[in-house]
């Protein structure tokens, strides 16, 4: 019941906040607006307060309430499995693309309501804009002038709405995205797609704006304008090559070869918000301000997350220039299958952090937890070398690896056991997440707390032969014959770039000098992994933050607006009616200083009291290191034989074959498709689904079979 109140809530909230978005254009709100002002400013909030409270704080309650929903659906035992429904098909591939990626048709019906809601704020401005327009003698504008002005104006606006969700889908311990089920790194390309519109609209309004100066020849009078009321025109231009310049960098041809350039140019970010402030003023920074509110604070806690530090216990190094590595946790911290973590190792960079996927489960491993890392890029190669040189040194001392750590973020719930079968595609070191989930189902066994897949089959594609010594720690699952409880695993090996091996699977899978372990100090840290705070805690630093800001907000209002008033009166002696709005006779920059000032305040407090809490936990919980470092491989065994398991060398899966035949075996069932690989992999067996659920068949009775597509990341 609970639950189905915070849903309610949640449901209410989002469609009040998206109704004042579809009305705030009309000339209706306008009137309305101006009367709620007019009524609010004698009032000890002021209009400031009605700004907040209606266009800022539905966003941050929403985060508060999905917080504490969040945190019951962790503690739901999926002991029995959902029903088919038809809205089950939603989240499968409707549009494949190698361009935008495989959409659903949720994200397509999505994109098509927010694109909507561009051209209908765009329609309802300029055609208010058009009917009281007369042509302005002060800028010396013709009427054609001022309408494309008018234009360009409300090209600003359009790009203040992309803004206004820019930064929600790159929350990670404040994500609102993961209530509809949309995790970190799956929602990062919307972050990439508002940003991209966001910098085309803000691109036009700026340039058009510059464009209109030099017709009426005021270019050189405005360009560099820093005025004291309204729009200051030169804070706007820094802001808007700011964004092109982070914009540029984060372009797929720098990401890719310069990680570090668009990894430190990201960071203007914080300069483009101010200068956007300036620009816009308070009482547009309001409608985006949810976003930076949330990203401010979500960013703070990750850093007291993170601190203090921790060690590297021990790294096995795989030729195949893989490494996993073997970091202490504590026993309380528990994590879903497909969680990933951020990891800074300041011998590397100071600065850099990068994400990987964990492939232990937290079931089985109670003081470790294991990472999977294939060594390809500048930072990852470091490592790699690192190790090497750990390996072959001569050296008695062992040395101390000290390690940042933020996270785990993964989903609230273990939605894969939901699908009566589960049939596990990995491309390279995308097997990562898919280790997680065999040994998360493989703890299962030990007792019956769930209803598992009946039936798991692992598809896995490899270059060379040696790649499969990625499967280490779940060889033990693989090769063992018998148990009193089953999980049916079935393994199937395509090697593409070898045509034939000396060795067979089981040997491959068996051969321990593939692999080199190398220990390390502990002596640099006592602390252990101790994750997030709780939901409930987060929720209510969330909550503590917007009390605050608004108090502190209050004050420095009448404080200094208010102080400013009454030395306008003594000295000039303004008539009343003139001197009736104190924000008219403060200036623009006064009031955004005032807003920033709160807000800075406001996390500052919300952080002190975490890293209060967070060092408390931390002295009562100091983790004792372990005398040997366990391996993490699984003691679970599993009936099925290594006679069972296929490896096939020479060409890539044919995967139409593959999942007919998966699906032929498993007549009538719940198959989920989960694929972690080359982008092409997913694409490939994506086609395949679409053309096999075909959107209309989910509540198909009989021997059908249902095909449920997901697509997991194991690095953003």
């Amino acid at each position: 019941m609970m639950k189905n109140i915070l849903r309610l809530f949640i449901i209410l909230i989002f469609s009040g906040w998206v109704s004042i978005w579809l009305l705030k254009p009309t000339q209706f709100w306008t009137t309305k607006w101006k009367k709620a002002e007019d009524f609010m400013k004698p009032t000890i909030l002021g209009y400031y307060g009605l700004d907040f409270a209606v266009y800022t704080f539905p966003i941050i309650a929403l985060s508060i309430i999905g917080l504490v929903y969040l945190n019951l659906l962790s503690k739901d035992k999926p002991r029995i499995r959902q029903a088919r429904t038809s809205t089950t098909g939603s989240s499968n591939p409707v549009i494949i693309n190698s361009f935008i990626g495989i959409l659903s048709g949720l994200e397509i019906l999505s994109v098509f309501l927010f694109l909507v809601f561009l051209v209908w704020t765009f329609y309802a401005r300029i055609s208010n804009d058009f009917k009281k327009l007369l042509p302005a003698k002060s800028l010396n504008l013709n009427l054609w002038q001022l309408k494309y002005l008018r234009v360009t104006t409300r090209f600003g606006l359009l790009a203040e709405a992309c803004l206004a969700l820019l930064l929600l889908p790159i929350l990670r311990g404040l994500a609102l995205f993961q209530l509809v089920g949309v995790q970190f790194e799956a929602s990062v390309r919307y972050h990439v797609w508002l940003g991209t519109s966001m910098i085309l609209f803000a691109t036009i309004h700026g340039v058009s704006t510059l464009f209109i100066w030099g017709v009426s020849h005021n270019i050189q009078d405005e360009i560099w304008r820093w005025q004291n009321m309204g729009r200051i025109y030169l804070a706007g231009e820094i802001a808007l090559v700011i964004a092109l310049v982070i914009w540029i960098t984060s372009l797929p041809q720098i990401r890719r070869k310069k990680f570090e350039i668009f990894y430190y140019t990201h960071h203007l970010y914080i300069v483009f918000l101010v200068f956007f402030l300036f620009h816009a003023g308070d009482r547009h920074f309001y409608a985006v301000f949810p976003g930076v509110f949330l990203f401010g604070l979500d960013k703070l806690l990750r850093i007291v997350q993170s601190r203090p530090e921790t060690c590297i216990l021990s790294a096995k190094v795989f030729p195949n220039k893989a490494v996993e590595l073997i970091l202490p946790k504590d026993p309380s911290l528990k994590y879903t299958p497909t969680s990933v973590i951020y990891m800074k190792i300041p011998r590397i960079s100071k600065f850099q952090w990068h994400s990987f996927s964990i492939t232990s489960s937290s079931n089985i491993e109670d003081d470790v937890m294991s990472l999977l890392i294939k060594c390809e890029g500048d930072w990852t190669s470091s490592l790699y070398n690192m190790m090497q040189a750990e390996l072959n040194s001569d050296c008695e001392h062992m040395i101390c690896i000290p390690t940042s750590i933020e996270g785990p973020y993964g989903p609230p719930s273990l939605d894969f056991l939901r699908h009566d079968s589960l049939l596990l595609i990995a491309g390279g070191i995308g097997i990562t997440p898919f280790l997680s989930i065999i040994k998360e189902i493989a703890s299962f066994q030990s007792g019956n707390r769930y209803r598992f897949p009946t039936k798991i089959q692992l598809i896995y594609v490899v270059k060379k032969s040696q790649d499969i010594c990625l499967l280490n720690s779940i060889s033990s699952l693989l090769l063992n014959q018998s148990s009193k409880q089953s999980m049916n695993l079935n393994l199937k090996v395509f090697v593409t770039q070898e045509q034939t091996c000396n060795a067979t699977l089981k040997e491959l899978l068996n051969d321990l000098s593939l692999t080199k372990t190398v220990n390390f100090s502990t002596k640099c840290s006592k602390y252990a992994i101790h994750g997030l705070e709780s939901p409930v805690l987060m929720a209510a630093f969330a909550a503590l933050s917007s009390i605050v800001f608004l108090v502190f907000l209050t004050c420095f209002n009448h404080i200094f607006v208010a102080s400013e008033k009454k030395i306008n009166v003594s000295e000039k002696m303004v008539v009343r009616s003139e001197k009736k709005v104190a924000k008219e006779k403060t200036a623009s920059s006064v009031v955004d200083l005032i807003l920033l000032c709160s807000f800075i305040i406001a996390i500052i407090c919300s952080t002190v009291l975490a890293i209060i809490l967070r060092w408390k936990r931390l002295k009562k919980h100091i983790a004792e290191r372990p005398a040997k470092v366990a391996e993490s491989s699984s003691v679970l065994e599993t009936r099925c034989g290594v006679e069972e398991h296929e490896i096939h060398f020479g060409g890539r899966p044919n995967f139409k074959d593959v999942l007919s035949k998966f699906g032929s075996e498993n007549g009538g069932s719940d198959i989920g498709v989960l694929v972690c690989g080359p982008e092409s992999m997913k694409e490939s067996v994506a086609s395949i689904c679409q053309l096999k659920f075909q959107g209309l068949n989910v509540a198909a009775k009989g021997n059908k079979p249902y095909f449920s597509f997901h697509s997991l990341d194991f690095s953003f």
